[in-house]
């Protein structure tokens, strides 16, 4: 089984994904192209000298099992911010993470300058109906300050049983002082791909997070879309903002939907299991109508693969800001305890050779998230024809722009609403134009 999402924490009952995650054993057999180095026997006298001290010296009596498995973990942390140790309980989490069904938050996380950053809120989730937003500093969980926990520590304290309260003590960029997040934990059923017709013939569909069903319910989203049309689409944007990743298949099937040939994606590592390329089949759902693809810094890894297939093929415009820029692969190794490790052992390329990390993909054309409002009018009003005395009538007795339900009016409009996808939609009316 390929998994793929980036190696951040769900705040769930379940769930701590990482990116491009294979699940295996013996996966470093092939290995044979490098040297065997003998055991650092210094280094290792070190180790039993400090273990021995611990044992001996501590102000509590310490167990060996706690002891040797918390030097495993800081021997993976200190690898990078990826690999890690998944103690049972956390590594059968993982195991049905995927499902789109899980207990919490709903918000994923990492660590910055000691405190838990908010990467992502997920669509529809109780942290998002509260208010948690990409970029967010968590500073506290209840009473519990954060400075000084591990990430591992502070998911779950964020973990709970649905319907109980969690209180975050939030530091947000603009914002003079620390926000109170009151969020109520749930079971949390995450519907990845949702869809609507923005204009007659240009479709919008958005995936919020990369399932083992995404595929299936993209290729299900455009037929759809063009049964309510009842034509092939004039133009389609694929929405990826804030989606932390997910499946690797799911964005390989994806990606494959759009394109007709090539190279979808492939990753580079030191053993031969690491060495993957994906290849696009002869189909195209959309058949050739311009697609926008919406991204921004809370777009990672399957996120990324997409975009960034999509982008080297010419297959669509990329908009919006530079995305997060998770490109390592981290492969799943269990071992006989129930436990497993997570290892970062390959990083992901785009067709053009590019590496995603640490770099992200950079969208054609930048777009901020900014917000409108409405220039105050003039008490004078704007002198038109229409407004002079004795024009002529044009003929015409179709409804004007002055008599438009003023319930209409009031409704905020999609520029209000959300801009990127205001100027998305404008660009793809302007494709059309100029194709036909």
């Amino acid at each position: 089984m390929k998994l793929s999402t980036r190696n951040i924490m769900f705040i769930s009952l379940g769930t701590v994904l990482g990116i491009s995650l294979s699940i295996g054993q013996g996966v470093f057999a092939e290995r044979n192209d490098i040297k065997q180095t003998p055991l650092p026997l210094d280094e290792l006298r070190t180790f039993t000298e400090v273990f021995g001290k611990i044992k001996s010296d501590y102000v509590e009596t310490t167990k060996d099992s706690d002891l040797l498995e918390n030097a495993i973990r800081g021997m993976l942390t200190g690898l990078d911010p990826h690999s890690t140790y998944l103690d049972p309980e956390a590594y059968k989490e993982l195991r049905v993470g995927t499902s789109g069904k899980f207990g919490g938050l709903g918000i994923e996380v990492g660590m910055e300058n000691g405190f838990v950053k908010v990467i992502s809120p997920i669509d529809d989730t109780p942290a998002q109906r509260a208010g948690m937003q990409t970029g967010d500093l968590i500073i506290r969980i209840d009473d519990t300050p954060v400075k000084g926990l591990s990430l591992n520590d502070a998911v779950k304290l964020m973990r709970g049983e649905p319907g109980s309260k969690i209180l975050l003590t939030v530091v947000r960029e603009n914002q003079d002082k620390p926000l109170k997040v009151s969020i109520t934990r749930a079971v949390i059923k995450v519907n990845s791909v949702k869809f609507r017709m923005l204009d007659p013939g240009f479709g919008y569909v958005r995936i919020s997070q990369f399932q083992s069903n995404t595929g299936e319910n993209i290729i299900n989203a455009v037929s759809e879309l063009k049964k309510e049309y009842k034509a092939n689409l004039k133009g389609l944007i694929l929405d990826l903002r804030n989606n932390p990743g997910g499946v690797l298949n799911a964005a390989v099937a994806v990606s494959d939907a759009f394109l007709e040939d090539g190279l979808i994606v492939y990753t580079e590592g030191r053993i031969n299991d690491s060495k993957m390329k994906f290849k696009a089949t002869p189909t195209d759902i959309a058949k050739g109508a311009p697609i926008i693809v919406l991204v921004n810094g809370g777009s990672a890894s399957a996120s990324e693969i997409v975009a960034g297939a999509l982008q080297d093929h010419k297959r669509a415009i990329i908009m919006g800001t530079t995305t997060f820029g998770k490109g390592s692969v981290q492969t799943i190794l269990p071992i006989p305890n129930g436990a497993a490790l997570k290892l970062t052992t390959a990083r992901y390329y785009t067709p053009s050779g590019r590496s995603i990390q640490a770099e992200g993909i950079i969208p054609d054309i930048i777009l901020e998230n900014v917000k409108l409002t409405e220039l105050e009018a003039s008490p004078f009003g704007q002198i038109k024809e229409a407004n002079l005395s004795g024009h002529l009538n044009n003929g015409d007795t179709k409804q004007t722009d002055d008599e438009t339900n003023d319930e209409d009016k009031e409704k905020p409009s999609l520029a209000q609403k959300d801009y990127q996808l205001y100027e998305a939609l404008n660009l793809l009316k302007g494709l059309d134009i100029l194709q036909r």
